[in-house]
């Protein structure tokens, strides 16, 4: 007969299994900003060192044909986080502005959106983002935080609210809006020289000067100085800055100790939530420009300053897969990686040579429409025991599944709105073998840029591209002119009939298809055609282009466009600051780190 002490230790020995069965599974979210999918070994690349990267896909599945739904960073990070197309949010420009340019303006992620983090919570989640964010911050003045990450979902927030970019390190040169800079500027230097002539003139007695006209050349010099050097000139203030949640902790930031600072905040709030289900989003400031100069990797790939980051950034991921298996939580835990989009062809100089991603066979990259390279992305989802180590997926999927995924991991079974993403789990566990994206759309802006078919019972996968914008100069294989490529007006070419491509044998988008050489010709276009009408039907009116299809309002509410110049310039009454505005400026303790 056994003992009331053994019988004991058996029920809380059952007990305890019988939680571990329960508990729901933690996810670590990591994406690269500007990451090429062919600087990645485990996707071509045999001269940049990616070990722990292509460890992840070695002991999971690597998805081959994984795409972003837009390619560039606000709209693509918005459509991942909520699982619909990022012009659902209000997020798809109609001109120039294609991404989020100021901390001071009121654009960003609708407090009425939905994300992934804000459905885990509610399911019992403790949710976390270190690192990058863009979506915005205010809306109405300094402080309501209603694009904040705590407002959508994430109960605690440690990095970027916008991004790293030039300005954040004086000597890189500018990005934000570099011609009207310099329009300004000039204009600036132009009515001071012609204030001070005119003092002078009207000194020295050569010419009667009316002292009216002084007094207005002088507002105008002080207006147009305001105007230039208060959002430009200290941009690097206003824009580079790091909060803990909704406090400004660093104004403006250290950009050389960023990536040790971002990798420890990671690995400690795993810690701190091993006993408890946790979502944490990693969002890297690598890649994107400028580079880091960290020492420890300084010239050591093959690659310059570049392959150096990429190096840095392997090492980063290794550090938190390290973190995972060392507190026991691998098998109860999703580590997926990926990229925001593809990588920037056009960014390079003559000192630092190429300082963006390369995007392997496929054609284009960062902010080039449709084209595959600024689109197609690492995928890679790791799960040990739950995931066959070393699967791969060549079906359709998209940024946009996450969202299904984690719900369905998270056994959320709440009703929730239109959404563009499915639940990737059957793919990842061998149990289904086509993607349940018939069809994607891709969209530059709110202009409906292309779509990708992957008819049934085929191989193929046919995209049609309704314009493509104009590479400069012409002959190019990208807009090096202008840095990066816009969509709208003159800079594009519209296609009539559309371009078409078969990705599955021409995946390098080289040779256009064209009734003679693809028997289903015909047949490719109407089935697109019917499929966008259909999709178009789900979007409101305020969210659809008018450039060549139709419109409708069958969603419950229209969104508001939260990319119009008046949403995106800087409003002083709007900059998150530490200390008293103007005077901002604080300094992280980093004594620990």
């Amino acid at each position: 007969m056994w003992s009331p002490v053994l019988a004991h230790v058996l029920f809380y020995l059952v007990l305890a299994a019988g939680d571990e069965v329960d508990r729901k599974p933690n996810f670590v979210l990591i994406m690269v900003d500007d990451l090429g999918i062919g600087d990645i070994g485990c996707y071509g690349n045999d001269t940049i060192r990616t070990p722990n990267i292509d460890r992840l896909a070695a002991e999971g599945v690597k998805l081959t044909q994984h795409i972003a739904a837009a390619p560039l960073c606000t709209p693509s990070r918005a459509a991942f986080m909520t699982g619909r197309y990022a012009l659902r949010s209000g997020l798809g420009s109609t001109g120039r502005v294609q991404v989020l340019l100021f901390l001071g303006g009121s654009g960003g992620l609708p407090p009425s959106e939905t994300t992934f983090a804000k459905r885990l919570q509610q399911q019992g989640y403790t949710t976390g983002l270190v690192g990058k964010w863009h979506l915005g911050v205010n809306c109405e003045q300094r402080g309501d935080h209603c694009h904040h990450p705590n407002q959508h979902g994430f109960s605690y927030f440690y990095g970027l609210p916008f991004s790293l970019f030039n300005d954040c390190v004086p000597g890189e040169g500018n990005d934000v809006l570099a011609d009207l800079q310099h329009a300004l500027r000039s204009l600036t230097m132009f009515l001071g020289v012609g204030l001070f002539t005119l003092v002078c003139v009207r000194m020295c007695g050569l010419l009667k000067v009316s002292l009216w006209i002084l007094v207005v050349l002088f507002f105008a010099s002080i207006l147009a100085t305001s105007v230039w050097y208060m959002p430009f000139k200290l941009l690097r203030t206003w824009n580079c800055i790091l909060m803990r949640d909704q406090e400004v902790i660093e104004q403006p930031m250290t950009v050389e100790t960023l990536p040790q600072r971002l990798l420890g905040e990671a690995q400690h709030f795993i810690k701190r939530n091993v006993d408890q289900p946790f979502l944490l989003f990693f969002s890297l400031a690598h890649v994107h420009t400028p580079l880091f100069k960290t020492p420890a990797f300084a010239g050591k790939s093959r690659h310059g300053r570049y392959g150096d980051n990429l190096e840095e950034v392997d090492w980063m991921i290794g550090k938190i897969t390290e973190t995972v298996d060392s507190l026991g939580l691998a098998n109860n835990t999703l580590m997926y990686f990926t990229s925001d989009h593809g990588g920037h062809l056009e960014d390079a100089d003559s000192i630092t040579g190429q300082k963006g991603g390369w995007n392997s066979i496929y054609k284009g990259g960062k902010a080039m429409g449709a084209w595959e390279g600024g689109i197609r992305v690492p995928g890679i989802f790791r799960w040990p025991g739950k995931l066959d180590a070393g699967r791969i997926v060549d079906e359709p999927t998209s940024l946009m599944d996450l969202y299904p995924t984690l719900k369905y991991l998270a056994k959320d079974t709440k009703p929730d709105r239109q959404s563009d993403g499915y639940n990737l789990m059957p793919l990842l566990e061998g149990k289904a073998e086509r993607s349940e994206h018939k069809f994607l759309f891709h969209y530059c802006g709110v202009n409906l840029n292309a779509v990708r078919w992957h008819p049934a019972g085929s191989d193929s996968v046919f995209k049609v591209h309704f314009f493509t914008p104009n590479f400069s100069p012409p002959g190019a294989g990208g807009c090096y002119d202008t840095k990066v490529c816009f969509c709208h007006g003159d800079l594009v070419t519209h296609h009539n009939p559309p371009l078409l491509y078969d990705l599955f044998h021409d995946p390098s988008e080289s040779s256009p298809l064209t009734p003679d050489t693809e028997p289903r010709y015909a047949e490719i276009l109407e089935q697109t055609a019917k499929a966008v009408e259909k999709h178009q039907n789900t979007l409101t009116h305020q969210q659809v282009s008018g450039d060549t299809h139709s419109e409708s309002n069958s969603e419950a509410h229209s969104v508001q466009n939260q990319m119009t110049w008046e949403k995106i310039l800087w409003r002083p009454w709007l900059q998150p600051c530490c200390g008293t505005f103007p005077f901002c400026g604080c300094k992280e303790d980093t004594k620990n780190i």
